[in-house]
């Protein structure tokens, strides 16, 4: 069994590096190959780890960097002036080798920016994107992307994005052809604006895309499309609102399962079936974008994410160490740049 390292910046996120080392501890304990290097201030960090009983775990590594990168931090401002930055020294372990993927809760922006300087694109790709898995009720997962790292795009960025999408899907959830739509107003050819519709025309000529037409908002968690693509600014909306609702959804259930004494004795017999039910839809299970078209693995956790939410965060960034996705990324990549060389030439 090939051991692999993951290289968490323990100092973003909301609520303090004591998540970070509680989701570390949790998945050492199910992956006896993983090893974990915690990046971060070692005033802060030091207690944790006795805390966690990590200070002399043989598979954890503790890198000092004394700076923190803060979630209202200027990104250009950071990648002049934060170079002993948490977030930094995480990604360059990945570049340099030492560690098989990034895990990070911090400033988007910025973990987007660092992680191009640092680990660099893929031949072919421009922009780095963010995606993730989301529920859907056929029983498997439909990928979003972009989800806030490219608040614009034009139709050659969104045919990239597609591409990655469609090799992630492939690869992690072993399917064959994964279908691929784009987000619009409505499904008809002529709806949306221009950028959408060069877009779709692009992949609708390539062979290497199995691309069905436009989605709309409420058709995305029904299973159509396994991979939607769309741009940061609507991906972005499109996740939160996703996340906000499901929150909603889960406590106005507990709420009305605890408003009289009937409802919570029926609660009592039902939960049981409901919970057994939705375990698979709440939003914690999906945190961890990951940030593709890198030549290195970098997986953005959620800036408010609990214990168990960067737990799966860290399996996501697992999953990619295993299906080696820049790999096969640049693999595709190559055999859609030849289709155009090819197309150029008639």
């Amino acid at each position: 069994m090939r051991k692999f390292t993951i290289a968490l910046d323990a100092m973003g996120g909301d609520f303090g590096p004591h998540i970070s080392l509680s989701a570390s501890s949790k998945s050492l304990q199910l992956h006896p190959n993983l090893f974990i290097t915690i990046v971060g201030d070692a005033q802060q960090i030091t207690p944790l780890l006795k805390k966690y009983q990590l200070l002399n775990h043989n598979r954890i590594k503790f890198v000092h960097a004394p700076e923190t990168i803060s979630m209202e931090d200027d990104p250009v401002s950071v990648l002049r002036h934060r170079s002993q930055s948490s977030m930094l020294v995480a990604l360059q372990l990945v570049a340099k080798g030492e560690a098989d993927a990034c895990v990070s809760a911090g400033n988007t922006g910025a973990l987007m920016l660092l992680a191009k300087h640092t680990l660099k694109t893929l031949e072919g790709i421009s922009r780095p994107a963010l995606v993730s898995a989301l529920p859907n009720n056929r029983g498997g997962h439909s990928y979003l992307m972009d989800l806030g790292a490219n608040l614009q795009c034009g139709c050659d960025t969104l045919f990239n994005f597609a591409l990655m999408g469609s090799v992630l899907c492939e690869q992690v959830e072993q399917l064959s052809a994964p279908s691929v739509s784009l987000l619009n107003v409505g499904r008809e050819s002529n709806k949306g604006n221009d950028t959408i519709k060069q877009c779709a025309e692009m992949l609708s000529a390539t062979e290497f895309i199995n691309y069905i037409g436009y989605i709309e908002a409420n058709e995305l968690f029904d299973g159509r499309a396994d991979v939607v693509v769309t741009d940061g600014f609507s991906g972005n909306i499109a996740l939160k609102s996703y996340e906000g609702m499901g929150r909603v959804f889960f406590e106005r259930l507990q709420q009305a399962i605890n408003t009289t004494w009937y409802s919570r004795l029926l609660g009592k017999v039902l939960n049981p079936i409901i919970k057994n039910q939705l375990k698979n839809l709440h939003p914690d299970l999906y945190n961890g974008a990951s940030l593709i078209g890198l030549r290195g693995i970098v997986v953005k956790s959620h800036g408010s994410a609990n214990e168990s939410a960067s737990f799966y965060a860290i399996e996501q960034a697992i999953k990619e160490i295993q299906w080696q996705i820049p790999a096969c990324i640049s693999a595709r990549l190559e055999s859609v740049l030849a289709e155009r060389d090819c197309l150029s030439h008639e």
